[in-house]
């Protein structure tokens, strides 16, 4: 029997907000588009007691239900879409038994912290017929504009690009602040904490380093500018800002060279540098070299720059504006569903961009390049 979530339709969806404890910006984006509705909040049962008050916030905003049993919302609320935003290593297990019931699948980045679940993944989303999205940065202007320009062949054949991508973030005291004695930092516990300010990075139980947080942001540049998959990567990384990842053992500073498809070569600069090393937000760059002439784009333009006496330190002094991303992702999803074509960064994608991922963590550990399966 065909699945009526697989078939195209020009009306609006029902969406089902699949545990909104990591980011909720993800729902709320997609909800920003008229032709989705938010109708229900869910979660499994065991998950703890913050969980659960984070998702029935969510539900309270929307003045929907929150059922704390994932399989009965998605049978029982006539919806086609879960939206998926749970802890990273909970990200897989939850979208493909979304996938399996028959409903297209939104996701929160990082895909997963496990290859065979990313693989999994794949086969679900495949098996099943329904359209797969990983949240991603790719229609904001400066980056929609890059690759519009590109396509239009402004500066030839691609034969080389660089990302920088540094989240002036903060995340808890700075490296070297905690003294001789003293117990770890407690990750989960830390992220916890930083959610009221928004500076949690990665929510979960198990310790996430900025190449897997944030390495599907410039990573997914790449695939949409120069389309080539990467076959082999150099990287080195180290814990250098921030205490947390320090005693965790995970990277807020990483580097990755990238040797791709067609001969192309890529870098990528990423890392979560402290809201001190930038006034708004961090420095996001990206340069293509082509065989006619190269593009240098800088991510936040368009902004507007606002200044005025006694203001927060930690008010952001460049606003950007023009900035239609959530929007447009959901319209991307809406349009890969009413004409049965692929998203943006679909299941296959964000799985390239995982195993690009994992080779480069793999070459971190041995010091030498690693094939990316």
């Amino acid at each position: 029997m065909t699945n009526p979530a697989s078939q195209p339709t020009n009306g609006n969806f029902r969406c089902a907000a699949i545990s909104a404890v990591k980011h909720d910006y993800v729902a709320r984006g997609v909800a920003s588009h008229p032709r989705f509705e938010l109708v229900v909040v869910a979660d499994d049962p065991q998950v703890p007691d913050w969980a659960h008050e984070r998702n029935q916030q969510l539900a309270d905003d929307f003045r929907i239900p929150y059922v704390r049993d994932v399989e009965r919302a998605l049978r029982e609320f006539g919806v086609q879409i879960a939206i998926v935003s749970s802890e990273a290593e909970r990200h897989c297990d939850l979208s493909i038994r979304a996938a399996l019931a028959g409903k297209h699948v939104i996701q929160d980045k990082p895909l997963t912290t496990r290859m065979s679940e990313a693989d999994r993944l794949v086969a679900a989303i495949e098996q099943s017929g329904v359209k797969f999205l990983m949240w991603n940065r790719n229609f904001l202007p400066s980056v929609l504009n890059a690759s519009q320009r590109i396509s239009a062949g402004e500066i030839g054949q691609p034969l080389a690009a660089h990302v920088d991508f540094y989240f002036a973030k903060d995340a808890g005291p700075f490296k070297g602040s905690r003294r001789p004695g003293y117990p770890p930092m407690d990750w989960l516990a830390f992220q916890l904490a930083a959610h009221i300010d928004g500076s949690d990075g990665a929510v979960g139980n198990e310790p996430i380093g900025e190449l897997s947080n944030e390495g599907i942001y410039p990573l997914g540049y790449l695939q949409m500018l120069v389309g080539a998959r990467v076959q082999r990567v150099f990287a080195r990384s180290t814990a250098h800002f921030h205490q947390v990842n320090a005693d965790n053992g995970v990277e807020d500073l990483a580097s990755m060279t990238l040797e791709m498809e067609g001969g192309l070569i890529g870098s990528v600069a990423v890392g979560r540098s402290g809201a001190a090393s930038h006034p708004s937000g961090g420095e996001m760059k990206l340069q293509v070299v082509g065989t006619k002439g190269a593009l240098v784009v800088s991510e936040a333009r368009p902004d507007i720059g606002i200044y005025y006496r006694d203001q927060p330190p930690r008010e952001p002094r460049q606003r950007r504006v023009a900035g239609e991303n959530d929007f447009l992702l959901a319209e991307n999803f809406a349009q890969a569903i009413d004409h049965n074509r692929e998203t943006i960064l679909n299941a296959r994608a964000s799985r390239d961009i995982f195993a690009t991922i994992t080779a480069a963590l793999k070459s971190c550990e041995t010091g030498q390049p690693v094939e990316v399966e």
